[in-house]
């Protein structure tokens, strides 16, 4: 293979000099045209990842690439080993989180045949760094499906929440998965739910946050399902500043607890936003909410609930 003529098509414009690396430590100075050489694989870079948290600028995600495989000319996305730690306040304690290449390698080879995730391999490059290289899933995260909706709440809780919920499910019984084999997704966000374009499939992305949580060891994950189910129930999550200037009458009927134990803005009793919520409904997402004094301590827990409630939805 001509590699600088390949490069050259795959990136359709000419390269001055072409590059190539078998040690990824320095990703920073990795560009596009640079070629990986990684196990058995040639990757060209092609750019890199850009994330975007819910009304935010899209930031670039500078240890992860956009690239292609020179072989088969399939897109991936190439995840380079990029640590950093931060405390996460729940209530009173704080949650140590951190990031873990060997934790989401481990994943990845646990789910390889699991469609409800992201599929990819890992390999370690000759500096001992471990990259994850990552088919591109076709399709949209869940707030990118869900957000721009154009109807009333009432006509999304008759014709789609039900069946939005039969998916959920699924994706809910996929962590359970994780956790019965003691492991976590470390970072379950609706931007980190994808819907396959098709399919329909709802799939898990990002699994190399890990946490260190003592008084319950896969407690971040419990809270991460509570914000991605009241998110669908509600269509989105009722916040303060939102209710004051579009809903103030909803104001005089809140009180604090009923917000969210973990972002104390966000509204979960969601009956008091929207009265045509079933009560079974509401009460899973109160087991979440700064009022409750039970929570919820297993994903087999949440589903217990959860599933009866499915009854009670039109459709």
């Amino acid at each position: 293979m001509d590699l600088k003529a390949r490069a050259e098509e795959l990136l359709g414009r000419p390269i001055a000099k072409l590059r190539r690396f078998t040690d990824t430590s320095e990703f920073m100075s990795l560009e596009p045209g640079d070629i990986l050489e990684l196990g058995n694989g040639l990757y060209l870079l092609k750019g890199v990842e850009y994330e975007g948290r819910f009304g935010l600028d899209d930031e670039p995600k500078h240890w992860v690439k956009r690239g292609v495989d020179m072989a088969t000319g399939e897109p991936k996305i190439i995840k380079l080993v990029f640590h950093e730690e931060f405390d996460l306040p729940i209530g009173a304690i704080k949650v140590r989180c951190y990031r873990s290449p060997a934790k989401e390698s481990r994943i990845l080879e646990l789910v390889k045949d699991r469609p409800q995730f992201m599929h990819g391999l890992a390999v370690v490059d000759s500096a001992g760094n471990q990259v994850r290289i990552l088919e591109r899933i076709q399709g949209h995260p869940l707030n990118q499906e869900l957000d721009p909706l154009k109807m009333t709440h009432q006509a999304y809780f008759e014709t789609m929440l039900k069946g939005l919920l039969v998916k959920l499910v699924e994706a809910f019984q996929a962590i359970a998965f994780l956790h019965a084999h003691q492991e976590r997704h470390g970072d379950i966000r609706r931007d980190h739910l994808f819907v396959e374009t098709g399919s329909g499939q709802f799939r898990w992305i990002d699994f190399d946050y890990n946490f260190e949580f003592r008084e319950s060891p896969y407690g971040l994950d419990l809270f991460g399902l509570g914000n991605v189910l009241c998110y669908v129930v509600g269509r989105g999550i009722p916040d303060l500043h939102d209710l004051k200037r579009n809903r103030p009458e909803v104001l005089e009927r809140l009180d604090t607890g009923d917000l969210s134990l973990v972002i104390p803005n966000r509204v979960f009793n969601l009956r008091k936003v929207y009265p045509h919520l079933p009560e079974r409904l509401n009460l899973v997402l109160m087991h979440f909410a700064a009022a409750s004094e039970v929570f919820y301590e297993s994903v087999e827990e949440i589903l217990a609930d959860l599933l009866p409630a499915l009854d009670d939805l039109p459709g």
